[in-house]
């Protein structure tokens, strides 16, 4: 991974844009950043962990307040990174969620968080040329290039203050979930969960055998009707099978011996029932026999009767011709008079005129309908004329009408354009002057603080003072006790000497033998110790008092400095000045936010001055046509209304006329057709009565009613012929019955007892069937019996190798994942990252060697955890001074330090040589090199120096003066009230 350019805006303490390009710090390979503290140094970084993952590292996430206090409310809060990784070149642009100040109206809203990623180049593959605007999409993205998650990233690229030194003291678990996703472990952890799942699956297999193995035993113990033993099943299974094989055996020959009893039982019955049915055949054939002599005559009745039906066969078609006839002249006659009837409701009496007059006065009628067809044409384009001069008459007075309105309006719109013109100078005047107005309000604002600040400076100057006559007091209190002491311990001096002086001996101060005023004895001695502690609260008070003077001389410089840039203003003039500066800020941004609405709307009002122009032409040249159109259409009506008068008559127009004449034509039209078939239906009728007569004669009837009454239809006809045929056959077939062979010498009266056979068969049938019965239930047990038993036979010799197969798969997987017969407690993965770790600590081992000149190493250790957790992740520090491996938590600050530069180090250089491992081209150390001495920084140095001559960017984050001798190329952040700025400074 290498950076390239990074943008904040409104970001942390940068209240404008800022911009740095990695490109051109990184030129070395070696930069440094550095500035006050609280100036923005560590946003710096918190915002490229912001682009990459949208949060920041430590507790500066957890407040989540990223925005700028100092922004301008217009000012949007934004992180823009460019970056490589994976050989990909990308942009994101991210911004915070925060709150920003309603563009209408009072109060803030909130503005939602948002992201957008674009590919400089190709994008990869499978992934949108447009790049990705959602933010699960773009955290996605970000940690799969990238191969860690936003905290690893914390650990691995921002150190220490980026938290890397919690993995070198983290246990277990942090390790391992870090080192797995930058070695790419899954694959081990893949084979961890195969093996899980095979035995979960061949659990539930071995399960299911068992279960099966259950079920079988429950269902052969439901079959032979006993409860299954503990053990020992095959055996029970043999027995039971035996015994119910001897059962079935027994009850077979039992239903043999009942299927031979019902079998004769049943011949008897049969024979029996045979005899009793022929007395029944005799009987039913002698009472058929009586029965059809019984109806002779009346077999008589339908033999003439079928006779009769059959000659009026020959009548009824005639006569049935008759009615039809009859009905044709009846209808005729009643169409001829309803046709006269419409024809007398036209005017016109049909008295006297047959049917030809009557078609001769039709073709004169209908010659005088078409003549008026002509007019006819003309009065329909007469109403249409008509019509269209009413609608060009209210064209004509609408454009006339709009004209007038048109006219009107277009008059006002040179005092408008006048007045908005006018207004959109103002507005940009006051979007000119507005910034200085800004500037104004600004500069008042700061002056308004420095009044705020004035009392308690004023304040401060007091309590200076007096603070200053209290210490001084304290100090020559101090002072003149020091010397009371000096004083009494000289005093004492004297008296002590003076108590060794004797007569004639030297005095050991002077010499002199003669002692003639020795000092007084009785003085209290002053102790030196006392005597430094008096010297040291004088010294002590002495310091304190040059401190309060100097804490004076600052507030009293203050103070000046304040009320010389005050000169003569006060608290109120100040106010009111910036309330007044204030006020013209709202007014000019006012002013000047309706500059584009007065811009648009001029452009509007001129656009409309154009088309009501174009209108009101439109409007009076359709108005001309118009009123043209008017009078041409005025001749034409009058000159047709003329020709219509004359050819309508007293009918109230030409069209009426036509249709009374058309519908006279057709009315006598059809009244002549209707007289032409009322003569040829009394023709038809007349013709249609003969034929009767002869066919009445031809069959022998008198009468048309005689010849009706001797009808019947063909259904009833065959009803009788069948009757007939059905006792002739009866008689037949009672005759041919009696005469069989099997019924000579059987009389009706006969008498043959069926039931006490019936009653034996009965009884041995029942028997035969309770016998089957058994027999079948017994078979139908050994049956089943024998089937679970191969089942048994099976499923048992196959659950053995089944279970000593799961037995053997489960201690396989619990070494696998860690557990059982695994003294290490060591995963299969766990295995794996050990042996990685292993490697990073052999890599960081050699710089960390070199760092703390020869005396630490790392030791990794794969013995299992306390109270039998996982082991295979553990990293102490060998102490080359004592022999000992300490715990890595037993370091100083520095140690720590070097310990966990040197782990990043390995680190990187480790995940660097996997393949799919994340490259860390880039790499920043933020504090930490304060805890180093001059010889130990030389050696970080140059490790550093051969970071950099491997062709990486390394960025140090430090207050440490010495850096900015040893670093040419720098990156200074500067703070301000109105917000920090960068700056690159290269040597």
């Amino acid at each position: 991974m290498r950076l390239h350019r990074l943008e904040v805006a409104a970001f942390g303490p940068y209240a404008g844009r800022e911009e740095v390009d990695f490109d051109v710090l990184g030129a070395d390979g070696l930069f440094l950043l550095h500035g006050e503290t609280g100036a923005g140094k560590t946003t710096l970084l918190d915002a490229i962990a912001f682009a990459l993952f949208g949060t920041v590292p430590g507790a500066r996430g957890e407040v989540k307040r990223l925005r700028c206090d100092l922004a301008q409310p217009d000012q949007p809060t934004e992180v823009v990174l460019e970056l490589t990784v994976q050989g990909q070149r990308l942009r994101i642009a991210r911004s915070p969620e925060y709150q920003r100040p309603k563009r209408r109206g009072g109060g803030t809203t909130t503005q939602q968080a948002k992201v957008s990623l674009t590919w400089i180049g190709e994008p990869p593959h499978g992934l949108p040329p447009e790049g990705l605007i959602r933010i699960e999409e773009v955290a996605r993205t970000v940690e799969r290039l990238l191969g860690m998650t936003s905290h690893q990233f914390f650990q691995v690229v921002l150190l220490p203050q980026g938290e890397f030194a919690r993995f070198l003291r983290s246990d277990t678990t942090e390790r391992e979930k870090l080192l797995e996703r930058l070695f790419g472990t899954e694959r081990f952890s893949d084979v961890e969960r195969w093996f899980a799942d095979l035995r979960a699956e061949r659990g539930r297999a071995l399960q299911e055998r068992q279960q099966s193995v259950r079920e079988l035993v429950a269902r052969y113990a439901q079959a032979a009707q006993q409860e299954p033993p503990e053990d020992g099943h095959a055996a029970w299974v043999d027995d039971v099978l035996r015994e119910a094989t001897e059962r079935a055996r027994r009850h077979t020959a039992e239903e043999e011996a009942a299927r031979a009893v019902a079998e004769r039982a049943a011949a008897a019955l049969k024979e029996r029932e045979a005899d009793a049915d022929r007395v029944r055949q005799v009987r039913r054939a002698h009472t058929r026999l009586a029965e059809i002599a019984a109806q002779a005559g009346q077999r008589a009745e339908w033999t003439e009767e079928i006779t009769a039906a059959r000659r009026a066969f020959g009548v009824l078609p005639e006569a049935e011709a008759l009615d039809r006839r009859t009905a044709e002249l009846k209808d005729a006659e009643a169409t001829a008079e309803a046709r006269r009837g419409e024809l007398a409701k036209l005017g016109f009496d049909t008295a006297g005129q047959g049917h030809t007059d009557l078609r001769a006065r039709v073709g004169t009628v209908r010659e005088e309908a078409g003549a008026l067809a002509e007019l006819v044409a003309e009065a329909e384009q007469q109403r249409a004329d008509l019509a269209r001069r009413a609608e060009r008459q209210r064209v004509a007075e609408r454009a006339a009408a709009e004209a007038a309105e048109l006219t009107r309006g277009q008059a006002e719109i040179p005092a408008k354009l006048a007045e908005l013109r006018e207004a959109e100078k103002a507005a940009a005047a006051a979007e000119a002057t507005v910034d200085s107005a800004r500037a104004r309000v600004e500069d008042l604002a700061a002056v308004a603080r420095d009044v705020a600040e004035l009392p308690a400076a004023e304040q401060k100057v007091g309590r200076g003072e007096a603070k200053l006559r209290e210490v001084v007091d304290a100090h020559q209190t101090a002072r003149q006790h020091r010397l009371d002491l000096r004083e009494r311990r000289l005093e004492g001096m004297a008296a002590e000497l003076a108590a060794g002086l004797a007569e004639g001996a030297a005095c050991p101060v002077c010499g002199s033998p003669d002692h003639p005023a020795p000092a007084n004895q009785e003085v209290a001695l002053v102790d030196p110790a006392e005597e430094r502690a008096a010297e040291e609260a004088e010294q002590q008070a002495e310091a304190f008092r040059q401190r309060v003077l100097s804490a004076l001389h600052e507030a009293k410089a203050r103070l000046d400095e304040l009320r010389k840039r005050l000169g003569e203003r006060t608290a109120e003039s100040v106010a009111a000045e910036l309330a007044a500066a204030r006020d013209e800020v709202a007014t000019l941004t006012e002013r000047a936010r309706g500059r584009a609405r007065l811009t648009e709307r001029i452009g509007v009002l001129e656009r409309d001055a154009e088309q009501r122009a174009e209108r009101l032409r439109l409007a009076e040249q359709a108005g001309a046509t118009a009123t043209a159109e008017v009078g041409a259409l005025d001749e034409r009506i009058a000159e047709r209304e003329r020709r219509l008068v004359a050819g309508r008559g007293e009918f109230p127009d030409v069209t009426a006329r036509r249709r009374h004449l058309l519908a006279l034509a057709g009315a006598l039209d059809a009244v002549a057709e209707a007289e032409v078939a009322v003569e040829g239906a009394a023709k038809r009728l007349a013709e249609q009565r003969m034929m009767v007569e002869v066919a009445l004669q031809a069959k022998g009837f008198a009468t048309l009613g005689e010849a009706r009454t001797a009808y019947r239809s063909e259904e009833q006809i065959k009803k009788l012929e069948h009757g007939l045929a059905e006792a002739e056959a009866a008689a037949a077939g009672a005759q041919e019955l009696l005469a069989q062979p099997e019924l000579a010498g059987i009389s009706p009266d006969d008498v043959v007892d069926v039931a006490p056979v019936a009653e034996a068969a009965r009884e041995a049938r029942v028997l035969a069937e309770s016998a089957f019965a058994a027999m079948r239930a017994a078979a139908g047990q050994r049956d089943e019996l024998a089937r679970l038993a191969g089942r048994m036979k099976a499923a048992l010799a196959g659950l053995a190798p089944v279970e000593e197969e799961y037995a053997e798969l489960k201690a396989l997987a619990e070494v696998v994942n860690g557990r059982g017969q695994n003294s290490r407690k060591m995963s299969l993965r766990s295995y794996v990252l050990a042996a990685k770790l292993e490697e990073v600590a052999i890599a960081a081992t050699a710089r960390l060697r070199t760092m703390s000149q020869g005396r630490y190493s790392f030791v990794h250790s794969d013995a299992a955890g306390a109270r039998g957790t996982r082991g295979g992740l553990g990293l102490d520090v060998l102490d080359d001074y004592s022999g000992s491996v300490r715990p890595a938590k037993t370091l100083s600050g520095g140690e720590s330090f070097l310990a966990s530069l040197a782990l990043a180090l390995g680190l990187a250089d480790v995940v660097a040589a996997e393949t799919g491992g994340a490259l860390l081209d880039t790499l920043f150390v933020d504090e930490g090199f304060g805890t180093l001495d001059a010889e130990t920084l030389d050696i970080v140095m140059n490790i550093l120096d051969e970071l950099r001559a491997g062709g990486r960017v390394v960025g140090l984050v430090s207050h440490v003066e010495e850096l900015r001798q040893r670093i040419p190329t720098r990156l200074r952040v500067r703070k301000a009230r109105a917000g920090s700025t960068l700056e690159v400074v290269a040597c």
